[in-house]
């Protein structure tokens, strides 16, 4: 996946390109004089990131808590984990196409470290319900983490054992551990939806009072 940002400073003109889990910053400043046009150019701003693809019930859900927090650059929903290519809103429901709704979380592990997303994903849902969250039921909200890494593999592995040794939840805890295998992003109006759509009934009756709490939770977290 490319990502290309453009912002227009007083002398610069700053293209950061995100490039799968690279981000490069190029700078480019334009000086003219009566014979020549001089463009300048700065390289700069490197980084790493790295991407995780959750499930934990209704994407809108994980998109609005998770978007708001220190050092995620990107979340946007999508379908990951089925067999049908380009699956839409409406056949995930069904059932049929084995996908689930998920959320890709983009993240500076800089700033915020795969454990901490952990954390926060597991508080945001019930991770011991199989193939539900709440009311909503079907193997499309299941408990899923999609890892992009053997680093995040073993890093969920061992945080779903510690929790399991602890007794956190009484019951079994049913999160899928896989490796991503396709994704595909959900519809535009999927995107922000709560924000977009706070009068919605479901987001006043579900998402909102999930977000409300997982905000004064993770209150130091958030930007």
């Amino acid at each position: 996946m490319i990502v290309l940002t453009i912002q227009n400073t007083d002398k610069w003109l700053n293209f950061i390109l995100t490039l799968n889990n690279f981000r490069l910053k190029i700078e480019i400043r334009a000086i003219l004089n009566p014979l020549h046009l001089y463009l300048l150019f700065k390289v700069n701003n490197y980084k790493m990131t790295q991407e995780i693809t959750l499930g934990a019930g209704c994407f809108w859900c994980i998109e609005a808590c998770f978007k708001d927090i220190n050092g995620v650059l990107e979340v946007y929903p999508g379908y990951a984990g089925g067999h049908k290519e380009n699956p839409t809103y409406d056949e995930v429901c069904s059932g049929s196409t084995g996908h689930a709704e998920v959320a890709r979380i983009v993240f500076d592990d800089e700033k915020v470290s795969v454990e901490s997303l952990l954390e926060m994903y597991w508080f945001v849902h019930d991770p011991t319900q199989l193939n539900r969250q709440g009311n909503d039921i079907g193997t499309q909200y299941r408990s899923v983490i999609f890892y992009h890494n053997d680093q995040q593999k073993a890093i969920s592995e061992s945080y779903k054992s510690r929790l399991t040794e602890e007794g956190v939840w009484e019951k079994p805890i049913v999160t899928e551990i896989l490796p991503i295998n396709n994704f595909y992003r959900a519809e535009n109006y999927h995107h922000n939806y709560f924000e977009l759509n706070p009068q919605n009934m479901y987001c006043q009756s579900v998402v909102r009072p999930k977000v409300e709490k997982f905000r004064k939770v993770f209150a130091e977290k958030m930007n």
